[in-house]
């Protein structure tokens, strides 16, 4: 069989999200900055994306990223997260299984009891902490990006969702911008209502707020736009102080707690004065997987009084794979169905 494209990956989880990460067949990805590899990316590789994180091979949540070398001195790798709209600004669980599996296969120069991993990422350098026993990976955490309240109380309509109510959200920049709101200000319960209708009115969200404002870092241009909404509630989890569900890209649902969504959520509560610095926040997910997440120290964004956070969770390596695109394959480079 004549096989035109061949990829590899080694595929990983965080918080029960997966991390397809592309470790061959791809070229080498050029730019000065890892916003202008993924502008590169964006323009020559999306082909890649199509093939390896939509249907037959991947699915409609599926995540994955590519990895570059890195841009700063303080880097170890570059990384570029993708999934099934496009790509990310940052990704919080992508961050932990990368971290994961880079000490995992000894990519990094190892040491106990802890494996510092640098990371250049399009929202910013990020530096995560991989305990390591000499055997085993373990627990990950890493300083992210400075997080901030972008906008507060904003009471949006989600339009052809049937008759939800306007609602009023938050929005936070955790490495890329998120709509928060409380499940129950839009007749949800968590773990009860189904969760394509979380989809259905997470989108509305989104779109809504999009519409309303024009949302944009007030350093960097280039992150802009609302990533998800996410939805909180309380938790099922004894040790959890809240369950989310986070609907991002194109209807998407985050298995994990969402890195990012959690560093937002703790730069908003603390902006509302119900965390201050040093206190934990554990969020747990739809799959019961939990990440914590603190704000390390106060920062400033531009306008915006910020802090930065350190998100914390775990990662397993789930397989090693070789992918083959054939060309007289009738779904092509594939498809989606969500």
């Amino acid at each position: 069989m004549d096989f035109t494209r061949s990829y590899t990956s080694i595929d990983a989880h965080a918080g029960g999200e997966p991390l397809r990460i592309v470790t061959g067949g791809v070229p080498f990805i050029p730019g000065a900055t890892i916003l202008g590899k993924r502008r590169w990316v964006r323009e020559h590789l999306d082909g890649v994306r199509r093939t390896l994180m939509g249907e037959p091979r991947g699915h409609a949540d599926m995540y994955g990223c590519y990895v570059t070398e890195p841009v700063t001195a303080g880097a170890d790798v570059g990384v570029i997260f993708m999934h099934n709209e496009g790509y990310s600004d940052m990704c919080g669980h992508g961050v932990i299984a990368l971290a994961t599996v880079l000490v995992a296969q000894g990519t990094v120069p190892r040491q106990e009891p802890e494996t510092r991993v640098g990371l250049d990422t399009p929202a910013g350098f990020v530096e995560a902490f991989v305990a390591w026993d000499g055997r085993r990976v373990g627990r990950v955490r890493f300083t992210n990006v400075p997080s901030f309240l972008y906008l507060r109380d904003l009471t949006v309509h989600p339009a052809g969702v049937g008759d939800v109510p306007d609602v009023c959200v938050d929005v936070a920049f955790g490495g890329a911008f998120y709509a928060y709101v409380d499940a129950a200000d839009v007749g949800l319960a968590i773990h009860r209502d189904p969760l394509d209708r979380f989809k259905a009115v997470g989108d509305a969200i989104k779109h809504a707020v999009m519409e309303a404002v024009d949302v944009v870092h007030p350093l960097e241009p280039e992150l802009r736009g609302i990533y998800g909404t996410i939805f909180a509630g309380p938790p099922r989890h004894a040790g959890a102080d809240q369950v989310n569900v986070c609907v991002f890209a194109d209807r998407q649902i985050d298995r994990s707690p969402t890195g990012t969504g959690t560093a937002g959520r703790v730069a908003q509560l603390v902006a509302r004065g119900s965390l201050t610095v040093g206190d934990e926040l554990v969020n747990e997910s739809v799959a019961g997987t939990l990440f914590t997440g603190r704000a390390l120290r106060a920062a400033r964004v531009g306008p915006f009084d910020a802090i930065v956070p350190e998100i914390a969770g775990r990662a397993s390596i789930v397989g090693v794979h070789s992918w083959w695109v054939d060309p007289a394959d009738e779904v092509g480079e594939g498809f989606l169905l969500s």
